[in-house]
């Protein structure tokens, strides 16, 4: 006897999400240990790929109120913000 278990849309989608998170997170550590230019390219599209493809299932799964978020308030984004600006500036990047 063959026993099928379904999964629920959330379900499908949070195994979906985390696959995603789970390739960006390789891809990103594919590029950095990779020193062949033609390989960091194409680990960089893929990355670029697959980041766009996470955002499409986390924006689904929040359309649905299937993933929960909390905006932040604009003077931590603000600070956020003048943080990432005076690194840039510290270390010419």
């Amino acid at each position: 006897m063959t026993n099928h278990t379904s999964m629920n849309q959330q379900e499908l989608l949070t195994d979906l999400l985390t696959q995603e998170k789970d390739l960006v997170k390789d891809y990103a550590s594919g590029i950095i240990e990779s020193s062949c230019a033609n390989l960091r390219q194409l680990l960089m599209s893929n990355l670029a790929e697959c980041s766009t493809d996470q955002f499409a299932v986390f924006d689904e799964m929040h359309k649905r109120q299937m993933y929960d978020t909390k905006k932040a308030p604009e003077s931590d984004v603000q600070t956020a913000r003048s943080k990432m600006q005076q690194l840039k500036q510290q270390t010419g990047f």
